[in-house]
C-alpha cells in the first residue's frame, strides 16, 4: 500500500463488530477449509458481526460470504474492477468496486475492527504480511487471528521463528497475533484480543 493505515479507534462498548477475512479464492481448496469458512460466515451472522471480505463468490471467501448472507448476516465485499470476472463477484451482498489491489486492502482494513486469516495462497500471504509489518512499525493494533486448520499455518509460523532466530525480526512480534485450530474458535479469540488490546506505543519498539 502507498500509505500508512489510520490509527485504530477503540471499538465502542456494545457496538457491532466488523471482521475482515483474508483467505483463499480457489474452489480446489481442501473441503475442510471450505467448510470451515462457511461455518465462520454462519457464526458471524448468528452473532451479529459484519463480514468484510474480498468480494468474490469462489473459494473460501465465497463460502464465508454466502454462508453469512444466507444466515441473514451483514456482508461487505470489496473487489477491484479487474477481478470481477476472475473471482466471480458475489452480487447478492453490498459490494464496493475499487480500482486496484491497494485500494481493496486499505478499504478492507479500514472497514474492520479485527482480521481473521484462513488458509490461502500468495495473495493471502501478502495481505497478512503487510498487516504484520504495520504491527512491527506500531502503525496499528487490530487483532489478527489465524485459523490454523489442519496445521495449515505452521510452516509460516516456523518461517517467522526462523527470522526471529536470525535476529532480523524482533522476538516480541509473534506474540502480537493469535492462532486457533478450529474455525469456531476464531471469533471468541478475536473478542478476547479486543478486550485486552494494548495502547499503541509512542515509538517503534527496538529490534531486540
Amino acid at each position: 500500500m502507498d500509505e500508512a493505515p489510520p490509527e485504530t479507534p477503540p471499538v465502542p462498548h456494545g457496538s457491532p463488530l466488523s471482521i475482515c477475512l483474508f483467505c483463499g479464492s480457489s474452489n480446489a481448496a481442501d473441503p475442510e477449509f471450505l467448510a470451515g469458512a462457511s461455518a465462520f460466515g454462519r457464526q458471524l451472522a448468528d452473532e451479529g458481526v459484519r463480514l468484510v471480505y474480498g468480494g468474490g463468490g469462489i473459494g473460501l471467501m465465497g463460502a464465508a460470504a454466502k454462508a453469512a448472507h444466507q444466515a441473514g448476516g451483514s456482508v461487505l465485499g470489496i473487489i477491484p474492477e479487474f477481478l470481477r470476472r476472475k473471482e466471480v463477484i458475489y452480487d447478492e451482498v453490498d459490494t464496493i468496486v475499487v480500482d486496484n489491489m491497494h485500494e481493496r486492502k486499505m478499504l478492507m482494513y479500514r472497514e474492520a475492527d479485527a482480521i481473521a486469516v484462513f488458509p490461502g495462497g500468495v495473495g493471502t500471504l501478502e495481505e497478512v504480511i503487510e498487516l504484520i509489518s504495520w504491527r512491527r512499525l506500531a502503525l496499528h493494533n487490530k487483532p489478527i487471528v489465524f485459523a490454523d486448520l489442519k496445521g495449515f499455518w505452521q510452516p509460516f509460523f516456523e518461517l517467522i521463528d526462523h527470522t526471529v532466530e536470525a535476529r532480523v525480526t524482533p522476538r516480541w512480534l509473534p506474540a502480537t497475533w493469535a492462532s486457533v485450530p478450529r474455525a469456531e474458535d476464531v471469533l471468541p479469540c478475536i473478542r478476547q484480543q479486543l478486550a485486552a488490546r494494548p495502547e499503541l506505543p509512542d515509538r517503534v519498539p527496538p529490534l531486540s
